[in-house]
């Protein structure tokens, strides 16, 4: 079953409806559950109108920043495999001085 998403202005007409109609009988109209419609109540009272608007996921977290995350961990991943390469090139020049001196000898 899809989940509805719920305007802020939805979410204000239940809220308001309740208040005239009763709780219960709004929920069932709405096909909401009680406890949902408590939390929409309970940021209105906290938060006004704009605590109703939709949250980005389950964290809260703004696309662009999440974009930006995704950017950086891509590029911190690059850099370790340039550090990686550097470290393997250091290591087979320090083994190609050793045998270079143990043949002049």
């Amino acid at each position: 079953m899809k989940r509805k998403t719920w305007s802020v202005e939805e979410k204000l007409r239940v809220i308001q409806e309740a208040e005239v109609n009763g709780t219960i009988a709004t929920c069932r109209k709405h096909g909401i559950y009680a406890s949902t419609y408590y939390t929409w109540k309970e940021k209105y009272e906290e938060g006004g109108v704009e605590a109703l608007k939709p949250q980005y996921g389950k964290a809260s977290i703004n696309p662009e920043v999440k974009r930006l995350e995704e950017e950086n961990m891509r590029l911190k991943k690059l850099l370790a495999e340039k550090e990686l390469i550097l470290e393997i090139k250091e290591e087979l020049l320090k083994k190609t001085l050793q045998q270079r001196k143990l043949k002049r000898w």
